[in-house]
């Protein structure tokens, strides 16, 4: 009774369907589902979603799946797939690269079980998302912390050519000073350093052994972007 499913009432035809048994064609389904999952999985880890797109990309293998068992073998229909995908466009907002990394991964998954290479599915999805796991968790691809402006006032009787190099060195990981320059009537001097902070999260420990150094007077730390629009 299923295999009537599987026959064409065309009587011929050159798609692979046409050769493929009920029980190998339901395993394919399977795999394409239970990898469908999988991808959907790996791309929600860390990263933010939505239902219907997760829902989408768990079931796009099986679609993806079913064209290419249909069209297999058969170049004519194979042009008037591809054809009909060059006519589809995302008409709401642009997706992300990871969003289109991952219906590239489904896709791939779907051609591989279309054609009925199960194993070489599941090994594929399972490099892939170990691949990912490691780079999301490593600190790959991870932008440098902005650039920030460190301004530090000193007394005016106070040797402070390198005294701030070893804390500076110990939480930045670029500093350079920029400026010198006098305050409060000359009382007081004002040092401008450009850095980098090493690790995000530490700019309070920075700035109080800074102000340990300098005698508890004014620290300022801020981004140096918003520094020079101010300015």
């Amino acid at each position: 009774m299923l295999d009537a499913a599987l026959t064409s009432v065309f009587g011929t035809t050159d798609s692979l369907v046409a050769s493929v048994s009920t029980v190998d064609f339901l395993m394919c389904c399977a795999a394409s589902i239970v990898l469908g999952a999988a991808v959907a999985c790996i791309y929600m880890f860390r990263h933010n979603y939505s239902k219907n797109f997760v829902v989408t990309l768990a079931l796009l293998p099986l679609i993806v799946q079913m064209v290419i068992t249909l069209v297999n073998g058969n170049l004519g229909a194979g042009i008037a797939v591809m054809g009909v995908f060059n006519l589809v466009r995302f008409r709401s907002i642009p997706g992300s690269a990871k969003d289109i990394g991952s219906v590239f991964l489904a896709m791939a998954i779907g051609l591989a079980t279309g054609m009925g290479f199960i194993a070489l599915a599941v090994l594929f999805t399972i490099i892939v998302g170990i691949v990912n796991v490691a780079y999301v968790l490593s600190p790959f691809g991870r932008p440098q912390e902005p650039a920030k402006v460190l301004r530090v006032t000193v007394p005016e009787d106070l040797e402070f050519d390198g005294m701030f190099d070893d804390v500076l060195g110990r939480y930045t990981s670029e500093r350079e000073l920029i400026e010198v320059r006098t305050t409060n009537m000359g009382s007081l001097y004002q040092l401008e350093y450009h850095v980098r902070l090493a690790q995000a999260g530490t700019e309070k420990r920075l700035m109080d052994e800074v102000r340990c150094l300098n005698g508890n007077l004014k620290v300022s730390l801020g981004n140096a972007q918003v520094t020079r629009e101010v300015l």
